[in-house]
Parts: structure tokens; sequence; C-alpha cells
């Protein structure tokens, strides 16, 4: 099945994002409250854009990928006003979330979206799927446990952690919607857009966190 597939042919990629130092270091607390809001900034920056991609992909979605669009209005439906999420967060940990709304993203975080943009409208639509294959796993993998490591270490309320905690129980959910569309997409271009988005966003989500100050 396709999602099997995705897995196999991204897991090299994967595997030089979860090395990313500042991944290794969240998972055993040792996370300083200026990295922690550093890393929300550069969430911030990325996520206020799932929604726009979506609208992108869906727009250029053939009459005979109706049931693709679908999913995409789901996942508009599920992923709207997260951006927001993120700077409550900021704000919680004592972080100016009005500095950040206006500040602009780090040129790794403005090369993967626009990586992920250009995949969408130069390649093929489903490309967007590369790139939700890749956040929807890593949250699941990491995010609920990372939250409750820096929590501990920080000492920040958990109002503080509400994008992580929210993602890695949402995205268990996601995960196994995502597997199942997937498992019904045949067409072979579609299929080689998202591993081939897939590798490129591994790549660039990890030069993101190595890209986060020490």
């Amino acid at each position: 099945m396709f999602f099997q597939q995705l897995c196999e042919q991204t897991k090299n990629q994967q595997q030089y994002l979860l090395s990313s130092p500042a991944i290794q270091d969240a998972l055993l607390g040792h996370v300083s409250r200026e990295r922690y809001i550093a890393f929300l900034t550069q969430a911030y920056h990325h996520v206020k854009h799932t929604v726009p991609l979506l609208m992108a992909a869906g727009a250029r979605m053939g009459d005979h990928e109706e049931w693709l669009r679908a999913a995409i209005v789901e996942y508009i439906d599920e992923e709207y006003g997260h951006h927001e999420w993120i700077l409550n967060d900021i704000r919680a940990c004592g972080g100016d979330a009005d500095a950040v709304r206006q500040s602009p993203a780090h040129f790794t975080t403005e090369l993967m979206v626009s990586y992920v943009y250009d995949q969408i409208n130069r390649v093929h639509p489903a490309s967007f799927f590369g790139m939700a294959h890749v956040l929807e796993g890593t949250s699941v993998a990491l995010a609920s446990q990372a939250a409750e490591k820096i929590q501990q270490q920080l000492n920040l309320p958990k109002a503080a952690f509400t994008y992580l905690n929210s993602h890695g129980a949402l995205d268990q959910e996601h995960v196994a919607f995502f597997a199942e569309l997937m498992d019904k997409l045949t067409d072979p271009a579609a299929q080689q857009a998202i591993v081939h988005t897939a590798n490129g966003v591994y790549r660039l989500y990890a030069d993101m966190f190595r890209a986060l100050p020490e």
C-alpha cells in the first residue's frame, strides 16, 4: 500500500530530521526558554501557511480528484486558526507574541514553505500531502513527549504547550486518516510528488531545527 511505501522511501530523511540537536535536546529536557520561544516563532511562521497551502492544493485539483479535494476541506476545518494557538503559547512563556506576528520568518522556514508552494503549483497539487506526512508524523512521534520534558525543565504553565500537546493527541487521529487517504491514492504522478515533497520537507524542516539558537 502507498502509505507504507511513503514511510519506507522517506525514512533516511526522517532520520536526518530526528537527529537534529534541538530535537534530541528537547527530548532530554535540555531547552532554554529562549530556544523554546524561537521554536514556537518558526512554528508560527510555517503553520500560518497550512490553510493557504491547502487552499492552493484544492484549487488545482481536477474533477477526477474531487475525493481528494473533499479531504482537503476536512483538513482546512481541522487546521484553521492553529497559528493563533502558537501565539498564545508564546504569551504564556512571557514572550512578545505581537513582535512574533510582525517578524519575518527565518530563511530556513521561508524556504520550506516556499518549496511546498512551488511543488503544489509547478509539480502536482497532491504535493501538499508530502508536507502533511512530515509534520503530522513528527508531531505524533515527538510533540507530547517533548512538551512534558520542556515543561518540567522550564517550569512553564500548561498554557504554554497548547500547540505541542494538541498536536501530539490530534495527529494520532490525523495519521490514521492520512494513511487511509494515501492508500486510496493510485495515481503514480501524485505518489511520486508526495514522496519527493516529503523528502524535501524532512530536509528543510531539519534545517529549521538546526538553525535554532543553542
